[in-house]
């Protein structure tokens, strides 16, 4: 059979034909940020309810820009966090990967220019690369992404005659996978060096919500007057992943043409109605209580333990969210590191996946772990598991899965 590699798009022509090799049955799966079992709630009353009472809703093709109820419980959620949002701003998707899938459809053409931070979110950006853009990388450090740095960029750039980028995009609560948190001064200053350039800003916020202490910080959609933050939000880290089901605030200008953008015919009715009844009866209030409250204990346990199995090993110590950003001693191969913990029994990311430009170098000595989806028992055994890798690595020799 002739090859249809002829065929492909470009987007399509650059990705991998074979799907991500799973882990290893047994593996501890340090690696993404799926929730923790215990923590899912009991939704059978409030889908009985979907299914029964709703049906004529929920069975028949949603509004494409979501259930009306569910878009006013979702301004109403922003509006108590400080955000100045109506049901109109409110957009309804499936997951906030989704959201962003429909911001880039919306903002972004073949050789635009998007800016995000070194590191960001791994997922983010195959997303937006699908699009044919290039990224403007950002340093961030201990209070998040550099204003400054960003700032003498932008200003080159237009020295330079080039187009201003897009946007930017950035996770600035408990960022994945460093796990800092913007500070406030450093977010005003970023909404007024966007402003002054014309630049929307992209703000990701899954884990606002994930705090272990400290008072929250405003997020940029509450700081802004002058419409320029698209806030992506999703129930994936509020109530639980499979349901699917995120959005995207925005002017209700923007609003209109992401929802003709879709392509569902309208979000899941079911899944949408399931979580309104849920957070109408007051239960969302708790649930999130008992997930900070089991995260917080998951971080303090992973903590402790990579404090007291690999004490040359830093890390900023997050306040909330699901991740340690773990830097190894300069030298240290994570890829290598990586594959080598895989086999030791314990699945984690290389830092490299987490950098969108492969042309610059980047360090190569940074390991994301999840405390999110493994229990205390799994932590310990995990983080000693990938103490062995490291140790392995390092003396360059084998390690064997019998090692478990």
């Amino acid at each position: 059979m002739q090859s249809l590699a002829h065929a492909f798009a470009r987007r399509a022509s650059q990705l991998s034909p074979m799907l991500p090799a799973t882990a290893a049955p047994g593996n501890i799966a340090f690696d993404s940020g799926h929730a923790f079992p215990g923590v899912l709630p009991d939704l059978t009353a409030e889908a009985a309810i979907a299914l029964a009472t709703y049906r004529a809703e929920t069975l028949q093709y949603a509004p494409r820009a979501g259930l009306p109820a569910l878009r006013a419980w979702i301004a109403e959620y922003m509006t108590s966090d400080g955000a100045r949002v109506s049901a109109d701003d409110v957009l309804v998707t499936n997951g906030a990967k989704h959201a962003l899938e429909l911001v880039c459809r919306l903002l972004l053409d073949e050789g635009d220019a998007v800016v995000m931070t070194a590191p960001t979110y791994f997922s983010a950006i195959p997303i937006i690369k699908s699009f044919g853009v290039s990224f403007i990388e950002v340093a961030q450090d201990h209070g998040g992404l550099d204003v400054n740095d960003l700032a003498a960029i932008l200003d080159r750039r237009r020295r330079d005659g080039k187009p201003r980028p897009k946007f930017i995009y950035d996770v600035p609560d408990f960022h994945n996978p460093t796990g800092v948190t913007m500070a406030l001064e450093r977010r005003a200053a970023l909404l007024d060096l966007a402003a002054a350039h014309g630049i929307p800003v992209v703000e990701d916020s899954p884990y606002r919500a994930v705090r272990f202490e400290g008072a929250p910080i405003p997020s940029l959609k509450a700081l802004d007057d002058r419409d320029i933050v698209l806030q992506l939000g999703t129930f994936s880290k509020l109530m639980a992943p499979g349901l699917r089901v995120g959005w995207v605030a925005a002017t209700p200008a923007l609003v209109a043409r992401m929802a003709q953008l879709k392509t569902d015919a309208g979000s899941c009715p079911l899944t949408q109605r399931t979580i309104v009844e849920f957070c109408a009866n007051g239960r969302l209030t708790q649930h999130i209580a008992r997930v900070q409250e089991r995260y917080r204990a998951h971080r303090d346990r992973m903590v402790a333990a990579v404090r007291r199995a690999l004490p040359d090993v830093s890390f900023v110590m997050p306040r909330g969210g699901y991740y340690l950003w773990l830097t190894f001693p300069d030298g240290l191969d994570a890829d290598e590191l990586a594959a080598c913990a895989n086999r030791t029994g314990v699945t984690v990311i290389p830092g490299s996946k987490f950098f969108a430009r492969g042309d610059v170098p980047h360090p190569r000595n940074h390991v994301r772990v999840a405390y999110s989806h493994a229990d205390e028992h799994e932590i310990d055994e995990g983080v000693r598991r990938l103490a062995a890798a490291y140790t392995a690595v390092g003396m360059d020799v084998p390690v064997a899965a019998a090692s478990r």
